[in-house]
């Protein structure tokens, strides 16, 4: 891109983040959506003066990484990073699913420059800990993401550019972090996200799949079918992802939490409720989801002929081992929202109350506020996490002033 294009580029930028910080008017035709809701988790957060994001345990972090399964994908395809580092001058990062740094390698320009704010092993990118950031929105929304100049918070990074693409494992689906190229903001290159896209697809191609790693949606030694549908939709059979139409996902979830199978009737009951649909229209449906399915797809009753596991039996398995934060961590949300199949509202609807009573009985402070991203204006969970934190020998809980924030935008 044009030097004068960038320069201009990064005029706008300026421009929106001083309105937002100066709290003027009209900020939201000034800037992308997910970049102003990021903007707005940031600042009840932290201040855009911070110095560097925090570090976390350096041990821990060595631990954390020995023990994921990115470490060996990594070393697999180093030379390839380290190359495109070098290359670009440019710093590539791998996180965890806290976007958490738990590795890096850099151009020499740019090495220096991430060891200056905390762009290194242990250094915490989240948007909560250091502000809007490509790692952050990647990991967040599941899906490649960019942060050009002045679109970052934080105003030590508004000389960088980033682009951050999600990794998940290749058999079970399950997230496990980012992988994030950044460079200065007068590098700006076309090709950046989609660069980060193929070392994202580099590294999940190098995964070991020999073994279940901490993480995945459920512990089975051979997942087959494995379903997102909190917050968002996918399914991924053997390690790959099945590319299915709204209603057709609807079909496979029913089938998906009902593994003893139902019948026509049933189905058609659990999917229409009362609707005037034919049987006909869902034998059709059904149909095309066995051909995607490969034929492993039975009826009478219609079951699913492989493992099956999904993110709502996940999370109800962990609330009934009383494992609050675990459960909140892989909550993502309503289950399939929008659907009007009866049953799913139903099933989204226990799932959700689950959630809540859970948190309620046990108001674990980070569980709350990442609840509270979900569901920003239900005050009372907030205010009896608060009632649990009150201050003992005049020191209040570090999450105080966080969840305080929460509550008040919640009473709006």
């Amino acid at each position: 891109m044009a030097r004068a294009e960038l320069q201009a580029r990064r005029l706008e930028a300026v421009r929106a983040w001083t309105s937002f910080v100066e709290h003027t008017d009209g900020v939201d035709r000034l800037v992308r959506p997910e970049i102003l809701r990021s903007w707005t988790r940031s600042e009840s957060a932290v201040l855009t003066t911070v110095e560097a994001a925090p570090l976390a345990d350096e041990s821990e972090t060595r631990s954390v990484w020995r023990d994921s399964p990115l470490q060996l994908a990594v070393e697999r395809v180093e030379e390839e990073l380290r190359r495109t580092a070098e290359d670009g001058d440019l710093v590539v990062a791998v996180t965890d699913a806290q976007t958490r740094i738990l590795w890096t390698y850099g151009g020499r320009v740019m090495r220096r420059k991430a060891e200056t704010v905390n762009f290194v092993p242990g250094g915490r990118w989240d948007d909560r800990s250091v502000g809007t950031n490509a790692l952050d929105l990647a990991n967040r929304d599941a899906q490649p993401s960019m942060v050009f100049s002045a679109e970052h918070y934080a105003s030590i990074v508004h000389n960088w550019v980033c682009w951050a693409a999600p990794l998940h494992d290749p058999v079970t689906g399950a997230k496990l972090g980012v992988i994030d190229l950044s460079t200065t903001w007068d590098r700006t290159h076309p090709i950046g996200l989609a660069t980060a896209r193929v070392l994202a697809r580099l590294v999940e191609g190098a995964m070991p799949r020999t073994q279940q790693y901490v993480g995945a949606v459920e512990e089975t030694a051979d997942p087959g079918l494995v379903m997102t549908l909190l917050g968002t939709a996918e399914a991924r059979l053997d390690g790959q992802r099945l590319l299915l139409t709204r209603r057709q996902t609807e079909v496979l979830a029913l089938l998906a939490l009902h593994p003893e199978g139902l019948s026509l009737e049933q189905l058609h009951a659990h999917l229409y409720g009362d609707q005037a649909v034919t049987f006909s229209t869902l034998k059709a449906e059904v149909s095309h989801l066995r051909h995607a399915l490969g034929g492993q797809l039975a009826s009478r009753p219609y079951r699913l002929l492989m493992p099956v596991a999904t993110d709502v039996d996940h999370v109800l398995a962990l609330l009934r081992r009383g494992q609050v934060g675990p459960a909140l961590d892989a909550y993502g949300g309503d289950l399939l929202p929008g659907t009007n199949s009866p049953a799913l509202v139903e099933m989204g609807e226990y799932v959700a109350v689950a959630v809540r009573e859970a948190l309620l009985a046990d108001p674990q402070p980070d569980a709350v506020i990442h609840y509270s991203e979900l569901a920003p204006y239900d005050a009372e969970v907030l205010e009896v996490c608060l009632d649990r934190l009150r201050p003992i020998g005049g020191r209040s809980h570090p999450a105080v002033p966080l969840l305080k924030g929460r509550l008040a935008v919640a009473r709006g």
